[in-house]
């Protein structure tokens, strides 16, 4: 496969930045990255224009390192709330995801973050407050305080009480029947005395 040299004149991902003198296929050269002005090809003219590109690499960067330390900063103090349903007992159904958590802070706080930046170990599954990593560039990690709270109230002490107290209610019950029962049965059904047959 024809392989083609060219500069590249903005950041493409599994590529590289802009400035960045690479080598690509001659067909992805030809019919994508150079119509779309994504890179130039590799001449000595174009060569000079490298340190124009670095300049500008250099700027773009250094605004991306201030606008996310920033941005880490603010998050830090932040506290995202997040409301799942629960069961009665209290456990969640299904887990928190870093999709979930980027999109409350896109409608909370208007703050647009890729799931990829929100790093969990592992899925949030249970309630109360949680930290979770953001990495939001290379030199730029911060912590997002993350509250999840359930839509359903927890009951009331005293309703878990008298809860309690019907499920242990309909146990006794049920116990109850079962021994008055077999008093009863013995009595309704007395034992048949024994009749010999008189021998032949």
């Amino acid at each position: 496969m024809a392989k083609t040299e060219v500069i590249l004149t903005h950041n493409i991902v599994g590529l590289g930045a802009e400035s960045d003198q690479v080598k690509v296929a001659a067909g992805y050269a030809r019919n994508y990255l150079l119509p779309q002005g994504l890179a130039i090809p590799l001449t000595g003219a174009n060569k000079r224009r490298l340190e124009v590109l670095r300049q500008r690499r250099a700027e773009r960067e250094a605004h991306e390192l201030n606008t996310m330390s920033e941005l880490g900063k603010s998050v830090s103090k932040l506290i995202c709330l997040l409301t799942v349903k629960t069961g009665e007992d209290g456990k969640m159904f299904g887990t928190i995801t870093s999709g979930m958590i980027a999109d409350q802070l896109k409608t909370q706080f208007d703050i647009a973050l890729d799931k990829k930046k929100i790093h969990l170990e592992d899925p949030i599954r249970a309630l109360g407050d949680h930290e979770v990593e953001l990495r939001l560039h290379p030199d730029v990690t911060s912590t997002l305080k993350v509250r999840v709270e359930s839509t359903t109230p927890p009951p009331t002490p005293e309703e878990a009480a008298t809860a309690d107290a019907r499920k242990e209610g309909a146990r006794t019950e049920k116990r109850g029947k079962r021994t008055e029962g077999t008093p009863e049965t013995a009595e309704k059904k007395p034992r048949a005395a024994k009749v010999e047959k008189p021998k032949k």
